[in-house]
């Protein structure tokens, strides 16, 4: 196994793969289709992470496969509770951090943000934000390990955790 971590390409047919990739582990991990109120980005990578030039986007390949995936972009949700404590200039946030179930458990998730993190840093940004899901039994142990701490947890539907790591 030869896996190389590189950013993403601005090409139609590399998108393509991204985008197939991603609503592939969406429906293995969600049991949902594309549902344009969520994943709006997925359809408008360009828009959201390769023009921007604070945003980027990370494909782990192993050699012609995408086996995982994370995004970094500037902050732009509109939670009440985090008007005044996050911005689009200040703070990162991660996205679309996916990884292959036969890729699980090698290191790969920890070196995209690795990189993610590294390239907040160089655009300036303070702080990285993310959302998950308590439902999913291992992405809390696994973001606290990286050093992401919780902020909020909602009692929503999607049993929500906000979190945040100082950069």
């Amino acid at each position: 196994m030869n896996i190389e971590i590189r950013e993403i390409n601005d090409n139609d047919n590399e998108i393509r793969l991204v985008q197939d990739f991603l609503y592939d582990q969406i429906m293995k991990e969600y049991g949902i289709g594309p549902t344009p109120k969520f994943h709006y980005d997925i359809d408008g990578i360009g828009e959201y992470y390769i023009s921007p030039e604070r945003n980027n986007f990370f494909i782990a390949w192993d050699g012609n496969k995408i086996v995982a995936t994370g995004a970094v972009r500037a902050y732009d949700k509109d939670y009440k509770m985090f008007r005044d404590v996050y911005s689009k200039e200040n703070t990162a946030s991660i996205w679309r951090l996916m990884v292959d179930e036969n890729y699980r458990r090698l290191g790969l998730a920890r070196n995209i943000v690795s990189r993610m993190e590294d390239f907040a840093r160089s655009q300036s940004y303070d702080k990285m934000y993310l959302h998950t899901h308590r439902y999913l039994d291992a992405a809390l142990p696994f973001w606290k390990s990286l050093g992401y701490e919780i902020t909020v947890e909602e009692d929503d539907y999607d049993e929500t955790s906000h979190m945040v790591k100082n950069l």
